[in-house]
């Protein structure tokens, strides 16, 4: 019987580990799932991915942003802004207001 090479008993033991504790979200997942709608077995595949996770959770991060950013120029400037997506990575842009012609 050949002996194990170095390291690989914890290589091993750290991949039964990761693999119990994916089990066990999954696990988890699916029976929070199965409270949130009963009856609906929605296949693995059209399940939001990390990628889809992760751009949710910048979104809001970017929102947040964008409300801290709108408040501070609100209080620190007499201006008008809005919030709105820039090409140049604004989070805020300045608005002139619009005048009435009868003055």
């Amino acid at each position: 019987m050949a002996a194990n090479p170095p390291g690989q008993g914890f290589q091993n033991k750290t991949r039964v580990a990761i693999l119990a504790e994916l089990d066990k979200e999954k696990k988890r997942l699916l029976q929070t799932q199965s409270m949130n709608s009963p009856g609906a077995n929605i296949p693995l595949t059209t399940r939001p991915s990390v990628k889809d996770a992760r751009d949710s959770a910048e979104q809001q991060h970017i929102a947040a942003q964008q409300k801290a950013a709108l408040q501070h120029a609100h209080v620190h400037s007499s201006g008008f802004f809005i919030t709105q997506d820039s090409s140049f990575g604004n989070l805020i842009l300045p608005v002139l207001p619009r005048l009435d012609p009868d003055f």
